[in-house]
C-alpha cells in the first residue's frame, strides 16, 4: 500500500503501512501516529513524530526526514579536520555550567535552574548538533501546558545561550536557531482576598508541608521564588521582623515581614531547632530548589488556573495590594526590591475599586471649594 492521505484514512485499528522511512500506525483510539526510521550517515534514527490528534501531518513527517538528511549533509561538509567527539546535551550542559563558574557568568541560579529541571530532562543525551527545530517545538509545547510564554522565553534564552557558547568552544559548527514566543506582558495576574484564602486553605491540607510557609511568606513579603527557598535561618530577625536576602537580584537588601509572618516564623522556628535552611534539601546547594509540583496542585485544589497562577503571582499579588491600599511607590520599592520605580508603576493598574477610591477623593478635595463658593454667594446674594 502506497502511504498517501486517501490510504490512511482507509486503516482499521490495529493496522499500519510503513513507506520511505515513515511508519503510520492506527491506534485502538482511532488516533494516528507517524513513526520515522531512516539511516542517516550509517546510524539509525527511530523517532516518533507525533500523533494526528496533535496535529501532526504526513507532510511533516517527510519533512522531519528531509531536516535529518540535510543536517547530516552539511554536518559532513562542516567537519573540522581534526577528530570531531560528539557532545550529548547532558553532557554539555554541565560543562557549560562548570565554565561559566570559572568565568563569573551571570544569572548561574537560573540557568542551572533551566538546565536541570527542564532542559536536560527533555534533550537527555542527544548531540548538539542534532537538535533541530521541531525538537524546539516539541519542548515550547510541552511546556506551555504548564507555564506562561515568559517562563519558557527565560528557559529558550538559556538554551539559546548554551548553543552559542557550544560554537564559540569549538563543540559543534552552527546550531539550531531559538524561536521567541509572544507575551503578554500588560497583563498581571494578582489574587482576590477570596481567592487568597482558598489558596491557603488548600496549601494546608496538602502533603507537602513546605507549600504552607511559602506561599504565606510569598504573600507577606512579595519575595521571588528563589529568594524564599534560599532563607538561612541566622538571617531571620523576628525582633526587626526583617528577612536579610545576601544574593537578592537586585543587590543585597533587608525585607520586611508582617507581625503575623514573624508569629508564624517563631512557631515554625521551634519545630526545627538547630536547622540552617527554612527549607533544607538533599542538593548540593542545601536548600530546596523547586516546589514547582505542589504549588500546581495546590492551585488546582483553590480552583484556580495553573496556566496563570504561578508562584511568581503571589509577589504580584503582594506589590499589587500594596499599590492599592494606597501604599506610595517609594515604599512599596522598599519592600519589593525593585531596581526602579518604574518597575513597580506596572502595578498600578488601570482599573479597580482602589482607582474609585482616589478619584472620590480627588472630588471631595475639589469640590470642597466650590461648595464654599457657592455657600458664599447664596450668603451675599440680594434678597426678594
Amino acid at each position: 500500500m502506497k502511504l498517501t492521505r486517501f490510504a490512511l484514512r482507509r486503516l482499521e485499528p490495529g493496522q499500519h503501512v510503513t513507506a520511505s522511512g515513515i511508519r503510520f500506525d492506527r491506534l485502538a483510539n482511532g488516533d494516528g501516529r507517524y513513526t520515522v526510521e531512516i539511516m542517516v550517515d550509517r546510524v539509525r534514527i527511530h523517532r516518533v513524530v507525533g500523533l494526528e490528534s496533535d496535529g501532526v501531518t504526513l507532510t511533516q513527517a517527510q519533512e522531519f526526514i528531509e531536516q535529518l538528511r540535510t543536517d547530516a549533509r552539511r554536518s559532513r561538509l562542516n567537519l573540522p579536520q581534526r577528530r570531531k567527539v560528539t557532545l550529548g546535551f547532558s553532557a554539555a550542559a554541565d560543562d557549560y555550567l562548570k565554565r561559566l563558574e570559572a568565568g563569573q557568568g551571570r544569572n548561574l541560579d537560573k540557568k542551572r535552574q533551566h538546565l536541570n529541571q527542564h532542559l536536560k530532562p527533555f534533550f537527555g543525551e542527544k548531540p548538539l548538533s542534532k537538535i533541530v527545530s521541531f525538537d524546539l517545538q516539541r519542548y515550547i509545547k510541552q511546556r506551555r501546558e504548564v507555564v506562561l510564554p515568559a517562563t519558557v522565553n527565560r528557559e529558550l534564552a538559556t538554551l539559546n545561550h548554551l548553543l552559542h557558547r557550544a560554537i564559540e568552544w569549538g563543540w559543534m559548527d552552527r546550531a539550531v536557531k531559538v524561536p521567541r514566543l509572544q507575551e503578554d506582558n500588560r497583563r498581571l495576574i494578582y489574587l482576590t482576598p477570596e481567592q487568597i484564602d482558598r489558596l491557603l486553605d488548600a496549601a494546608r491540607l496538602d502533603t507537602c508541608w513546605e507549600i504552607y510557609p511559602f506561599i504565606l511568606i510569598g504573600l507577606h513579603t512579595a519575595m521571588r521564588k528563589t529568594e524564599i527557598l534560599s532563607v538561612r535561618w541566622k538571617h531571620v530577625d523576628l525582633a526587626r521582623r526583617v528577612i536579610h536576602i545576601p544574593h537578592a537580584k537586585a543587590g543585597a537588601r533587608d525585607q520586611p515581614i508582617t507581625t503575623m509572618l514573624a508569629d508564624y516564623l517563631k512557631d515554625l522556628r521551634t519545630l526545627a531547632p538547630g536547622a540552617d535552611w527554612l527549607f533544607p534539601g538533599d542538593g548540593e546547594s542545601g536548600h530546596r530548589i523547586g516546589i514547582e509540583k505542589p504549588f500546581r496542585r495546590v492551585v488546582m485544589a483553590a480552583g484556580l488556573n495553573p496556566r496563570e497562577v504561578t508562584r511568581h503571582t503571589l509577589r504580584h499579588t503582594a506589590i499589587t495590594h500594596l499599590v492599592q491600599s494606597g501604599v506610595d511607590l517609594p515604599t512599596v520599592q522598599r519592600i519589593s526590591g525593585h531596581k526602579t520605580l518604574a518597575m513597580v508603576a506596572r502595578y498600578s493598574h488601570q482599573s479597580g475599586e482602589h482607582i474609585s477610591a482616589a478619584m472620590g477623593l480627588l472630588e471631595e478635595r475639589v469640590t470642597q471649594k466650590l461648595r464654599r463658593q457657592e455657600k458664599t454667594l447664596a450668603d451675599n446674594a440680594p434678597r426678594l
